[in-house]
Formats: C-alpha cells, structure tokens, sequence
C-alpha cells in the first residue's frame, strides 16, 4: 500500500497531520468556491426561499458524503465500527441540547465553525474573532471551567456504543439501504441545482467537500490498519480540533502530532488559496458594538454546544451522518430546529420593522 513507504518516512503521527492537511485543504478549497454553509441552507429552507442555490449546494455536500462514505464501506475499504460516534458510549441529551446551542450560535455569529474559519482565511476578521472565542470556549468545556456543566448535562440521557448508535444496523437497511437513500438526496439535489441554474462551482465544489469526508474516514481507517499504535478513526469536524490547534498554539506540548492538528491550518490555507485566485481576499471588519456582541454569543454558543454534542454541523452534519450515528443525527436535527427558530425570532423580527416602514413610503 502506498500509505507505508509515507508511514516509514515521516511516522504514523506525521503521516496522519499531512493527510489530515491534505485533506483540509481540498476541503477548504472547495468550501470557499462553492459557498458551502449550513447556516445559508437552513436560513433559505426556512424562509422558503426559491433563489440562492444554498440548500441545493448543502444537499449535494450531505449526499455525496454519505454516498462515498457507504461506498467505500460496501467496497471493503471502510469500517465504521470501531469508530469513536459509533464504538463509545454517547449522549443524546448532549446531543440534542448540543445541536441546538450550536444552531442557535450560528445564526448568531452568521456562519458555523467550518464557515468561520474559512472566512476567516480571506479576511473576515469578524470570522476570526469569532472562530478563537469558538475555540477557546470548546477548550472550556472540554477541560476547563466548563467542563462539569457539560459532563452533567451529558449524563442526563446516554446510549450504549455499538449497535445502539449504529443507525444501519437498528434500521437493518445495511449499506446498500445506505447508499440508495444519498442517491435520493443526490437526485433531489440535481433537480434544484436545475431549477435554480446553480453554478458549477456550486455543485461541483459541494461534492468535493462531501467527497473530503469520505477521504477522511478512508484515511484514517487505513493508517488505523497499519499503525502499530492505535489511532482513532475519524473525519472531519471543527469543535474538536480547532480547541487542540489553539492549545499547542499557546502551550509547548510534546504530544505527538495528529490528524486535527494537520486538519485546521490546511483548510485554513485551502481557502485562502481559492479566494486569492478567484480575487475575494479582503479586510472586513465589525460595524458597531451591537454587532460584535451578537458575534461572541454565538461563538460561546457554538463553542459549548458543539463540544456538548460532540460535532458541528460537519462532525455531525456530515462526517457523524455519513456513518448514520444515531448521536450525530439528533445533533443534526437539533441544530436544523433551533437555527430556523433563531432565524425567526431574530432576525426575521428585526427585518419587519424596515420592511414595515418601506411599504409605508410607497
């Protein structure tokens, strides 16, 4: 296999970052180009918007993910069994309480963790500031002052690892049922690419990112297999690793490298890529106090929540969902709810004023 001259040059942690940045890379590219943002797809299903392409881009993602990920387990090539979302024990209070904190974040912050640092990458300093707070916050409830708050709500409801989280097997549609519902879902998603005429880069760009999840999952399950030390097996996600990156940023530590320490700088360094040769890097900055509160609340939000959960709306949106873990689609769900209700009572109330007042001057 190709992986084991890489394994015996640089070792499985040094193979594992320089995958994971490869990786990380293609996905920000590719999430940079295609405008890939959950908060945008949930934001346009709730208004019932008919324009925008948005959700039909979030399809294309989602569907690919969990087509090429069952593909690959169907193919032999993969195995999620012994993956953390599925082997562990889990939450579902975490994850529904989680997801929604996390939903409601990023309608706060106006993107999720992925979306900020991709922003982030091209100039967003509103993106960058609220990504470290992100990150930071995710560290405090890992093993911080957070911590107990959210060890105690995650005992309230929890599931047996194994076939109690495994979603393919409880249901018993197997791989092939798998792959046949994100065919679905990928055929939905051709019909509104058609209606609403979305670009190439929107379709195109959406499938390389749910194709990086799947790589993920590939990748890591074979280094699994070679490794003579064990290696999670794992895909992307934001909560995580952003909050390890920020940790080995401030402290020296003589942990050895990993798959989410490579993760982060590459997709920071892929979007950057793609919004400097298609001329999109550009300053931009806060506009008024109001703002900038409205940005930190939603990075604690999404910071707590995410790790509460254990996924973002990738970890568990599309990575967890692609190995059908009952955790990461009730985090999925709960982020979908409370994003659309926070879009509701926010800011569809502080836009009825302005359009109040407008249809009074005609």
């Amino acid at each position: 296999m190709f992986l084991e001259p890489v394994i015996d040059r640089l070792g499985e942690p040094g193979t594992l970052a320089l995958g994971a940045a490869l990786i990380g890379v293609l996905f920000g590219f590719f999430t940079q180009r295609s405008r890939f943002c959950l908060r945008a797809a949930v934001i346009e299903f709730a208004r019932n918007q008919r324009t925008g392409g948005r959700l039909t881009v979030w399809l294309f993602a989602f569907a690919t993910a969990v087509g090429a990920t069952q593909l690959l387990a169907l193919a032999g090539q993969f195995d999620a069994s012994n993956a953390r979302q599925i082997a562990a024990r889990g939450s579902l209070s975490g994850a529904a309480l989680g997801g929604a904190l996390f939903g409601m974040g990023m309608i706060l912050a106006r993107g999720c963790s992925s979306r900020m640092l991709v922003l982030a990458a091209q100039g967003n300093l509103r993106a960058l500031l609220s990504g470290l707070i992100f990150a930071v916050t995710a560290q405090s409830a890992l093993t911080g002052a957070l911590s107990p708050l959210r060890l105690a709500i995650s005992e309230w409801w929890t599931i047996d690892g194994g076939g109690a989280r495994d979603m393919l097997a409880r249901t018993g549609i197997g791989h092939g049922g798998a792959l046949l519902f994100a065919a679905v879902w990928f055929a939905a998603a051709v019909f509104w690419a058609r209606r609403q005429s979305v670009g190439a880069w929107g379709w195109g760009g959406a499938i390389g990112v749910g194709l990086t999840v799947a790589a993920g999952w590939w990748f890591t399950y074979a280094i699994s297999r070679l490794a003579f030390d064990p290696h999670p097996i794992q895909s992307l996600s934001f909560t995580g690793p952003s909050a390890e990156v920020l940790t080995r940023v401030l402290f020296v530590s003589d942990k050895p490298l990993s798959f989410d320490v490579g993760l982060i700088p590459g997709v920071f360094l892929g979007a950057f890529l793609a919004a400097a040769l298609s001329g999109e890097l550009k300053l931009e900055g806060f506009q008024g106090g109001a703002s900038m509160r409205r940005y930190i609340a939603g990075a604690v939000c999404m910071g707590f929540g995410g790790m509460l959960a254990g996924g973002c709306a990738v970890g568990a949106g599309l990575s967890g969902a692609a190995v059908f873990t009952a955790t990461s689609w009730v985090t999925l769900a709960g982020i979908w709810a409370a994003a659309a209700l926070t879009d509701r009572l926010v800011d569809q109330v502080d836009a009825l004023p302005a359009s109040t007042e407008a249809g009074a001057a005609r």
